[in-house]
């Protein structure tokens, strides 16, 4: 099981930041929100995230993750105690991950 301290930085009004925080609270994992103002990005953000710059980016003992959808794949493998966020059948979870991509192409645009 994975230890030591939980930051998510983001906006509340971000839909992929939600599901980081959905996939958090679903696994018992105390985390703090650290609001980020997107048209003033933040050091912390630009050193976090230095190839695309944005949010979320979800830092765990002092090192960042980057992408929500790979937040859930990480958060299934460093905390095992919780329900699991993912299918465990390669090709369910394959089928998942094909259409978180596909809603967040959606909602990008």
């Amino acid at each position: 099981m994975a230890t030591g301290s939980v930051k998510l930085i983001g906006s509340w009004a971000s839909p992929f930041v939600n599901r980081v925080e959905i996939a958090l609270k679903i696994n018992s994992i105390d985390s703090e929100l650290i609001q980020e103002n997107v048209l003033n990005k933040s050091e912390l953000l630009l050193k976090s995230n230095p190839v695309y710059k944005k949010i979320p980016v979800l830092i765990h003992n002092e090192q960042p993750i980057c992408e929500s959808l790979v937040f859930l794949q990480y958060i299934d493998e460093a905390w095992l105690n919780g329900p699991s966020i993912l299918p465990s059948d390669p090709y369910d979870r394959a089928i998942a991950r094909f259409w978180a991509v596909y809603i967040d192409e959606k909602v990008k645009t």
